[in-house]
């Protein structure tokens, strides 16, 4: 009984469709969305289709984010599960022919900032110019830097404290920003 219903259905759907029926019309586009035809939602797109924006820095302010609903109030983070996430408007690329909207909130972009500190580059420095303060200097600590400097690395016993904070991830970019995971 089912599986006659469900060919009269289909005999149904296939027999009282023509190809003049106009399917939901986007007025931004000019484009008809007829789901027996390849053109797809712009928001389900690829990335590599797509231009988006850089999350938007709210300065901690997680009201604003809880009002407008996407926004990073905090950036960064030691692990996956300590990264917040965050939504980013994306638009189309010229010439990509989609359905709907072509500017729109993308889900899934982390709250992540690089400002080209290199961790890999930095322990190099710290291990061979450490004594000299070279790598405070490029992680943006110039007070404690110039420190570093004149007292010859604490005559050397700061230089081997500072290469044991970057290893274990307790000596971080000045700016709060992530390492740069290539170099």
């Amino acid at each position: 009984m089912t599986s006659l219903l469900m060919l009269f259905c289909v005999i149904f759907a296939v027999c009282c469709c023509d190809e003049t029926t106009d399917y939901l019309m986007d007025e931004s586009t000019g484009y008809s969305y007829d789901p027996k035809k390849a053109l797809v939602s712009c928001s389900f797109l690829p990335l590599e289709f797509l231009n988006c924006s850089d999350p938007e820095d709210l300065k901690g302010n997680v009201t604003k984010r809880n009002e407008q609903g996407f926004g990073c109030t905090k950036w960064g983070g030691e692990k996956y599960e300590d990264v917040q996430k965050t939504s980013v408007w994306c638009t189309a690329l010229p010439g990509i022919e989609c359905y709907g909207n072509r500017t729109f909130l993308r889900d899934g972009f982390p709250c992540i900032m690089y400002n080209g500190h290199y961790f890999v580059t930095t322990l190099i420095y710290s291990v061979l110019l450490g004594f000299l303060g070279m790598d405070r200097f490029c992680l943006g600590h110039t007070g404690t830097a110039v420190g570093k400097l004149l007292t010859l690395g604490g005559v050397g016993i700061w230089w081997i404290i500072d290469v044991v904070l970057l290893v274990t991830g307790e000596l971080k970019p000045a700016d709060k920003s992530n390492w740069v995971p290539y170099f």
